[in-house]
């Protein structure tokens, strides 16, 4: 719930959230009855897992959402639990549900993700409403938009965030990405095909997946261009240039939440004033201590600051 405390510092949204059970089992086969366990529910959805994380780390967020229906009281009851600030905008639809299966025999992963439910303009006005009374130093919205929501929002959302002196951060794909490039936009974080469907061309090698994302920086699309690479890596574009940082190799349980494990901890360096390299590193040692635990976006605090001690930066 919203409760009465300062401005946060951190704000996060997500349009379309989900409940996100992960559960386990020996394997994943057609037609017959599949027995699970080790079932973990959790706060889904790109801002919430946000939220979660910079929570876990020290940090508190304020965690905006729209949600409706029996399982969005559930939604909120998994945010009390977590001890997640939070605004709900209501909306008439259900909230999805989302199921990722961890398959013990050969450490696949299989995850399922509705679409969601249809968002009305009253309801996506709601929202905007609300955030034009939300004072903060960061905006960070993640996820896809909800059917209904037209796909200039976050485009809108980045002049709301400038208007009013907001960092404004963001995480998603296609058509809503594209929108909201060059209105302000501190960070984006693409992957390789992201940035190759913006640019309009194929990225071959490293130099070019470098070359690609200074090209965002200097054509103003956003101040920080992070290039998610996976198991490689990440690539940071600033203006000044760029930076690559591996992986680190850790044992590898979930992949569920990593990018948004990442951003909250490059968002947490940030707004506590770590240089942009300082943060990077940061986020890349919450991405990694994600996957190492099982569920949707769980590193551990221990685990995040051994792996940040672990990323060697190059001297300034």
């Amino acid at each position: 719930m919203l409760s009465s405390k300062t401005s946060p510092r951190i704000v996060t949204l997500t349009l379309n959230p989900a409940i996100d059970l992960a559960c386990i089992t020996h394997s994943v086969v057609p037609v017959h009855k599949i027995r699970t366990t080790a079932e973990q529910y959790d706060a889904g959805g790109g801002g919430n897992n946000i939220a979660r994380v910079l929570r876990t780390l020290g940090t508190d967020a304020l965690a905006i959402l729209m949600a409706g229906g029996t399982t969005g009281q559930f939604l909120r009851e998994l945010l009390d639990e977590k001890g997640i600030e939070y605004l709900i905008i209501p909306i008439l639809g259900r909230t999805r549900i989302s199921l990722n299966v961890h398959e013990s025999s050969t450490g696949r992963e299989f995850r399922f993700v509705p679409a969601g439910p249809l968002v009305t303009e009253a309801e996506w006005h709601a929202l905007l409403e609300a955030l034009e009374k939300i004072e903060s130093q960061w905006l960070v919205a993640s996820g896809s938009l909800p059917e209904g929501v037209p796909e200039d929002f976050y485009g809108r959302l980045a002049r709301l965030a400038a208007r009013r002196g907001m960092h404004f951060v963001l995480d998603t794909t296609g058509a809503a990405l594209k929108h909201a490039l060059g209105q302000g936009v501190t960070l984006i974080k693409p992957s390789q095909g992201e940035l190759e469907s913006l640019l309009g061309r194929t990225i071959r090698d490293r130099r070019e997946q470098e070359a690609a994302a200074l090209t965002l920086v200097r054509a103003g699309a956003a101040k920080f261009v992070v290039l998610s690479l996976g198991a490689e890596g990440a690539i940071l574009a600033r203006d000044k240039g760029v930076l690559r940082l591996p992986a680190p190799n850790v044992v590898v349980r979930s992949s569920v939440g990593a990018g948004d494990s990442f951003t909250a901890g490059m968002i947490l360096g940030l707004s506590r004033g770590d240089a942009p390299e300082a943060a990077f590193a940061r986020g890349i040692a919450a991405g990694a201590a994600a996957v190492m635990n099982y569920g949707t976006a769980h590193p551990l605090p221990a685990d995040v600051e051994a792996l940040y001690q672990q990323i060697v930066l190059p001297t300034p």
